[in-house]
């Protein structure tokens, strides 16, 4: 197993998460990954704190002396087609350099401009789930433009023969997140990656600012789940427990999500997924809604076995009603 973290990005926090596995003895962490710069294009997801090049190459030089790689995440789904004009191209160009100078051994991106426009760099290009990966017709797509490694779309994670067949299909690494909350097959989902890809960025590429409107999907997203806890049940979260079943079918490469989070809830989930045991609420675990977690209380040893049925589940929860019965087994409402 390969375990892939986040990092918030400043120089204290990457010190700390590998201090804490090289103190825990967790070899399966093999990258931390953080945001890039702001000031280039956003990001589709929150950010703490984005480092400049010198932050970066300082970072990288450290992540190397401890065996760990760096991953420099630019993955805004909306970049206003900034990127199709020559400003964009040599703008991005020239940033692409700056990290292959600075040592970054990886850029993980979702517009396919820049994943052909990082194959004249030396670092990994990664496909993040921005892209949604959700078939071995679209897996094959980004490999042949030049994908290294694809992070499938998260609705696929308890879909077994779709996760075998883009095994079949691509000879690139495949990664899956693991602890993504989001709602299965989410109605916001593409509308939420466009607007944290805006208000994350600075300048150019369609910046807006975030003070200007609020969070609708956010807002919407943690009401329907206060309404209906078995959506809880049915986001394509994976147990640390259950990372063995996909290592049998060839899946190496395990992301957690949650850059925007501290770096203490950062080293725990690095804690449980290394282990593959994690003891308490699965909530505590989740990057999305991680606020829910002060409402509800999920049982994870009480989800024992319930991998078998959903890897061969149908996805037809209208008539399935599996997650709702284990709802009410698993899930209580803290008080």
């Amino acid at each position: 197993m390969r375990l892939i973290v986040p990092h918030p990005g400043h120089f204290d926090g990457l010190k700390e998460i590998i201090g804490y596995k090289e103190e825990k003895h967790l070899a399966d962490v093999d990258e931390v990954y953080m945001a890039g710069s702001p000031q280039v294009m956003g990001s589709g997801r929150a950010t703490l704190h984005a480092a400049l090049i010198e932050e970066i190459r300082e970072q990288t030089e450290y992540a190397h002396q401890h065996g760990i790689k760096l991953n420099i995440v630019m993955n805004p789904s909306c970049l206003g087609g900034y990127h199709l004009t020559f400003e964009g191209y040599k703008l991005f160009e020239w940033y692409f350099e700056e990290l292959n100078k600075a040592g970054v051994d990886g850029v993980t991106v979702a517009e396919p401009y820049l994943v052909e426009l990082l194959r004249d760099f030396p670092m990994e290009t990664v496909i993040s789930c921005v892209s949604h990966v959700d078939s071995p017709q679209r897996a094959e797509f980004y490999e042949a433009i030049g994908a290294d490694r694809i992070t499938v779309d998260t609705n696929i994670n308890r879909d077994f023969d779709t996760l075998e067949a883009i095994m079949r299909a691509v000879n690139c690494d495949i990664r899956v997140i693991v602890n993504e909350g989001c709602l299965y097959k989410c109605p916001f989902r593409y509308a939420h990656f466009n607007l944290f890809s805006h208000i994350t960025a600075a300048s150019g590429a369609g910046a807006q600012p975030l003070n200007t409107f609020g969070d609708y999907y956010f807002d919407k997203c943690i009401s329907i789940r206060v309404r209906d806890p078995s959506q809880l049940i049915r986001s394509p979260w994976i147990r640390p427990e259950d990372i063995v079943e996909y290592e049998r079918i060839g899946i190496e490469d395990f992301k957690i999500a949650g850059r925007a989070n501290a770096v203490g809830w950062i080293t725990a989930c690095m804690d449980a997924y290394s282990r593959r045991s994690y003891e308490g609420n699965l909530l505590e675990l989740l990057d999305c809604p991680s606020e829910l977690r002060y409402m509800f209380y999920i049982d994870n040893k009480k989800l024992e076995g319930c991998i078998n049925q959903w890897k061969s589940c149908n996805k037809m929860c209208d008539t399935c009603r599996y997650c709702d019965e284990v709802t009410s087994m698993v899930l209580s409402v803290k008080k």
